[in-house]
């Protein structure tokens, strides 16, 4: 009963992963066929490997590798590596938890519960991260947060200066602002985006 509940188990955990959770809150289509298409390949592994008498932690690294390769191809955000991680780790527990089939149904069921939570309004989601480059050089860290905030139109919580050219005259800054908290946005903040 489990050969064939676990699999049925990690496809539905990986639907309400992506198409429940992901896709309506990031709308990245090509993303959307990674997640599913790399929880698919290592669940197709994962079975493969278990049935046979080959190391398992062999055909797992390499699987491993060539998934990283995949994540290093592309700047990723940080919930994107999530998804990610949680799709492999699904496709895993659904193809080698076999021996351990209530264990394996609850850890599925709680890396589903923890993205839902952990990428929502209650999670981390309150915060966005984005790179900011302002045509001037700013290296006093108040007038720069001021700055940011005046174009962002959003409160700054965190920011980390990229880079200072003032050959240039231009700052690039990573920041973070608390969605929801808006400033009113001056006419001219001298920074472009």
């Amino acid at each position: 009963m489990f050969a064939i509940l676990l699999p049925v188990a990690d496809l539905v955990a990986i639907l309400v992963l992506t198409l429940v959770f992901y896709y309506p809150r990031h709308r990245r289509g090509d993303l959307l066929l990674s997640y599913l298409a790399i929880n698919v390949g290592v669940l197709a592994v994962a079975n493969a490997l278990a049935a046979t008498s080959i190391n398992a932690g062999l055909g797992l690294g390499l699987f491993g590798v060539l998934a990283m390769i995949r994540l290093r191809s592309e700047e990723l955000q940080q919930h994107e590596i999530a998804y990610y991680f949680s799709a492999l780790a699904l496709g895993l527990i659904g193809g080698l938890g076999a021996s351990m089939e209530w264990i394996a149904l609850g850890l599925m069921a709680a890396i589903v519960v923890v993205m839902g939570v952990g990428d929502s309004k209650l999670g981390a989601n309150r915060f966005s991260r984005q790179v900011v480059v302002l045509d001037r050089a700013i290296g006093d860290p108040v007038a720069l947060q001021a700055a940011l905030e005046q174009v962002l139109g959003a409160q700054v919580s965190s920011f980390t200066v990229r880079r200072l050219d003032l050959v240039n005259d231009s700052t690039t800054v990573e920041a973070t602002c608390r969605r929801g908290a808006s400033r009113p946005l001056m006419a001219d903040a001298g920074i472009t985006r």
